[in-house]
């Protein structure tokens, strides 16, 4: 989607200011002993009260209101009746749709103070999506934000995964054009202003590769290793960005 009237765009920083606020909540009851599949409940039911619909719910068949990751869950976890536990790094990936327009973004919590291993894959993973959003400007390309990712990733010990991107978002969850993890200066789709993308990726303690569950959802690290994730979107600017989910000054201490 491509952006190019401030109706829109007020609409958009409206259904964003609801998405953020309602993220906000759900990890703020991120403890030991509540469960994943109870957040994702009580991400059901802030949509009830703002009027919203959850944007992954009946994607592609699935039934949950927000994707949870825990640990060496890197993406699309299937919330579960398990409890956390002290030191679990819970990622919750979520979005709505607010007037026709879909939002999506993710943030990473550990359950209580983090170990100092997880402190630096935590700040690392930070740093890999948030060091991109001033590279989303016009005439930028996404090869740009690509390379920025995998090179903080690789610079602390790191690796992205490469198989999940992120993308474009209007009326369609994943709209053009694909943002990978990686990727070469220069290269890929040239940025245009007002473009309203999703910066993404997971950082992982591991080797990159991903089996996935026998939920058919979960994507874990092949041999076990923690994963973050973080996610941002923003619209594409003539010198500067609009960030739309601004959760720049949030902890990633639960």
């Amino acid at each position: 989607m491509i952006i190019s009237n401030s109706k829109d765009i007020k609409i958009y920083k409206e259904a964003c200011e609801i998405s953020v606020s309602m993220l906000k909540k759900i990890g703020e009851e991120i403890r030991d002993g509540v469960t994943p599949l109870d957040l994702d409940r009580m991400a059901g039911h802030l949509c009830d009260e703002h009027g919203v619909s959850a944007a992954f719910k009946r994607v592609n068949g699935y039934n949950f209101n927000t994707c949870i990751s825990i640990n060496d869950v890197a993406v699309h976890g299937i919330p579960k009746d398990t409890p956390l536990k002290k030191g679990d790094l819970v990622s919750i990936d979520f979005g709505i749709i607010h007037k026709g327009l879909n939002t999506d973004h993710c943030w990473t919590w550990s359950v209580g103070e983090p170990t100092k291993a997880d402190r630096k894959l935590l700040k690392a993973g930070r740093e890999a999506v948030e060091n991109c959003i001033e590279l989303a400007i016009e005439g930028n390309h996404t090869g740009d934000l690509g390379f920025e990712m995998e090179r903080v990733a690789k610079h602390n010990g790191y690796n992205v995964l490469k198989m999940f991107v992120g993308h474009g978002i209007g009326r369609t969850l994943h709209d053009s054009p694909d943002i990978p993890a990686f990727g070469k200066k220069g290269k890929g789709t040239k940025l245009v202003e007002g473009m309203v993308i999703c910066i993404e990726c997971q950082v992982v303690n591991d080797n990159g590769e991903v089996v996935i569950d026998k939920d058919g959802w979960s994507a874990k690290t092949r041999h076990g290793g923690n994963s973050v994730m973080f996610e941002y979107m923003v619209i594409v600017g003539k010198n500067k960005p609009t960030i739309l989910t601004d959760t720049l000054k949030w902890s990633t201490t639960a």
